[in-house]
């Protein structure tokens, strides 16, 4: 029984790779898209919200749409980068005490520190390609 067991989860392992479909189901809801659909010169721009063996659901302006998988020709998706696109550096620096002589109020009699932070946003990394739909047999 165990052999029969390891046979199928091997054979199940090889068809998940031999499955390009499969890598659209393990998309993350929300991610973003660019779809091709049938027939289309322009892709369809959404979100990820789920996918069937049969339908790709994706959200459109706020509006949720299934698109049948025969009509989907390629996908490319977003991929996330890591930490975010929001960057933050924050430096401090140290001033020491003016110790010349001169008027009352001229320069501090005390160490300081002074700090600056600047925030930067990066740009959105570019779309790559996850699925398209494989060639089926020639036409006779």
């Amino acid at each position: 029984m165990s052999k029969l067991l390891f046979f199928l989860l091997v054979a199940a392992t090889a068809f998940a790779a031999d499955d390009p479909w499969a890598k659209v189901r393990d998309l993350k809801g929300g991610t973003e898209l660019r779809i091709y659909k049938k027939g289309t010169a322009q892709p369809v721009l959404a979100k990820s919200a789920d996918v069937t063996d049969d339908n790709l659901i994706v959200v459109v302006k706020n509006e949720q749409v299934a698109i049948p998988k025969d009509q989907v020709d390629r996908i490319d998706y977003r991929p996330t980068k890591p930490g975010g696109r929001l960057t933050s550096e924050t430096k401090s620096k140290q001033t020491e005490p003016d110790t010349t002589p001169g008027p009352p109020g001229h320069g501090s009699t005390v160490p300081g520190t002074s700090t600056s932070t600047n925030v930067s946003v990066g740009s959105k990394p570019d779309f790559e390609l996850i699925y398209r739909r494989p060639a089926g047999p020639p036409k006779k």
